[in-house]
């Protein structure tokens, strides 16, 4: 292998891609200080996690003789940074149109003290989240367990975070939250979803809620599960409209299944078995299968036997 390679050869390698830069794509824009950093995002979340869940995820770095003290400093720390990401995210949002840099300094603290009003209320709604996990989960030994150790409430908490900067028409930032959260998780949260309380999701890898799914009181969901859309061939033409369906309170869905379409509606108290391909609404009070499957054993001899997997329940409306 020839290593020598002549300085020219380098110079127009450089070039070439350099100039490529300049040809219009969407992907040229290389100021590299005008865009939320995702790093910072990350540590923001980190911060935000200590005063949600105070004494849970302290810094370890020094030592800490008045908690208040230091949660005074953290606070100060999450305004400052997240109002410097807030005002970097205003530059993209098509929605608002072109701002001056004296408008996109305002409204970036107008929205910060907007968000830190907001707090208590996403803390509440999170105790909600934790009780629904321990009530739910047999195996949750304690509350300290489920808020150190289950993805679950880790990826709902970033949701609920990110959700109230979507509602404030933050562009770009709410979706960086979640999909950090997604990629440590495996749950993938669309902060424009809207979840109401007591919500639980047991184990979580590969959970996917769509930005305009509706969920209700008491839900809880197993890993695997979509609330989807049914199609997105219209591409931006659909931006903005009810894509994604509409589960009511007290639903339980299993393993496996999925939910699409925004005129679907799942009826309170429903359970969705595991598996199930769900485009149409169904009503209150309904539990769904699929028709039960057929077991074939074969023992070493050659022998068959077949045997039909028996549901556990009752199931009143099979798809």
């Amino acid at each position: 292998m020839n290593s020598v390679v002549r300085e020219e050869e380098i110079d127009e390698i450089v070039n070439r891609v350099l100039s490529d830069f300049e040809s219009g794509k969407n992907i040229d824009i290389i100021n590299i200080y005008n865009k939320p950093d995702k790093a910072e995002v990350r540590e923001l979340i980190r911060n935000l996690f200590r005063i949600i869940f105070p004494g849970y995820f302290r810094e370890r770095t020094f030592k800490i003789y008045n908690p208040k003290n230091s949660f005074a400093v953290t606070i100060e720390d999450i305004f400052y940074h997240l109002n410097k990401q807030v005002y970097l995210a205003l530059d993209f949002c098509k929605r608002r149109g072109t701002m001056t840099d004296d408008e996109r300094k305002k409204e970036s603290y107008r929205i910060c003290r907007a968000f830190f009003d907001k707090l208590p209320t996403i803390r509440e709604y999170i105790e909600t989240d934790l009780l629904a996990a321990y009530d739910g989960d047999p195996a949750a030994g304690c509350f300290e367990e489920i808020i150190l150790a289950y993805p679950g409430l880790r990826a709902v908490t970033v949701y609920r975070i990110a959700h109230e900067l979507y509602l404030l028409k933050v562009p770009v930032l709410p979706r960086l939250m979640t999909e950090i959260a997604h990629s440590a998780t495996g749950i993938d949260i669309h902060p424009g979803a809207s979840i109401d309380k007591n919500f639980f999701i047991d184990h979580g890898t590969g959970i996917v809620i769509g930005e305009t799914a509706v969920i209700g009181k008491n839900v809880k969901v197993y890993q695997g599960v979509t609330i989807g859309a049914l199609s997105t061939r219209g591409g931006q033409k659909l931006s903005g409209k009810k894509r994604h369906p509409t589960i009511e309170d007290n639903v339980t869905i299993y393993a496996g299944a999925s939910i699409l379409g925004g005129d679907t509606v799942i009826g309170e108290n429903s359970v969705i078995g595991g598996n199930t391909f769900i485009t149409s609404s169904v009503p209150r009070d309904t539990r769904v299968s699929i028709k039960n499957p057929e077991m074939e054993y074969r023992t070493n001899d050659n022998q068959r036997k077949k045997e039909e997997i028996k549901q556990s329940e009752e199931w009143y409306y099979v798809i």
